[in-house]
């Protein structure tokens, strides 16, 4: 392992340490296997308490940290999911995430976090109905097939993330992949079970609840 390659690992781990929790989007596990407590402490604080509000912008930042976004980009998909007849914008919300181009090239196991899956979109490996789409947080449609190019398949980074992804494809994703080539069809919506980690989705609620369409 090179030194820049570990320095990566060592600050991935420390972000999941800060939060208590372990985040897939991040593509390293184990990050609270030997250290379950915060950067900067020599060991767990069992007495330490955090407030309403610190309780909430740590479910933030799982959110942020998972889906590879900042402030201003969450609040913009928290706007689009107010828009119109929505009877929940909260499941809406996540609904939208989870369709995001970069997370479904990730949920299916085509790379093994969501910043590989937003370098092969910006790359332009990656089409929707036959058309090439080079903008990570592109909100696919329900129906839609992506695709992969081929060359990406014979990469030696790929048959390490094949032989083992980070997540099992979700539930409302139907995955095609034979002598013919790789895709994968958006075919139900996702919903806040689909999420692939643990949040109290309530705090995201209250601390976006303000925020107007």
């Amino acid at each position: 392992m090179s030194k820049k390659t570990r320095s990566h690992l060592i600050k991935k781990f420390k972000r999941q340490r800060r939060i208590g929790e372990e985040l897939p989007g991040l593509g390293k596990p184990g990050a609270l296997a030997k250290r379950n407590y915060p950067p900067g402490f020599k060991g767990p604080l069992t007495n330490r308490r955090k407030t309403d509000y610190g309780t909430r912008l740590y479910e933030k930042q799982k959110v942020l940290l998972h889906y590879r976004m900042r402030e201003k980009q969450i609040r913009n998909f928290v706007k689009l999911s107010k828009r119109g007849l929505v009877q929940n914008w909260l499941e809406q919300l996540f609904t939208n995430l989870e369709s995001r181009l970069d997370n479904l090239i990730f949920r299916a196991g085509y790379a093994k976090s969501m910043a590989q899956a937003r370098q092969l979109v910006r790359h332009g490996f990656v089409t929707v109905d036959g058309k090439k789409i080079t903008i990570p947080s592109f909100v696919v449609s329900l129906g839609s097939e992506l695709s992969v190019q081929a060359d990406w398949f014979e990469n030696t980074e790929f048959i390490k993330i094949k032989d083992k992804p980070v997540l099992d494809i979700p539930s409302f994703l139907e995955k095609k992949d034979d002598k013919k080539g790789f895709s994968v069809t958006l075919s139900n919506e996702p919903k806040l079970v689909d999420v692939p980690f643990p949040i109290e989705f309530r705090f995201i609620a209250e601390f976006y609840q303000k925020v107007k369409p």
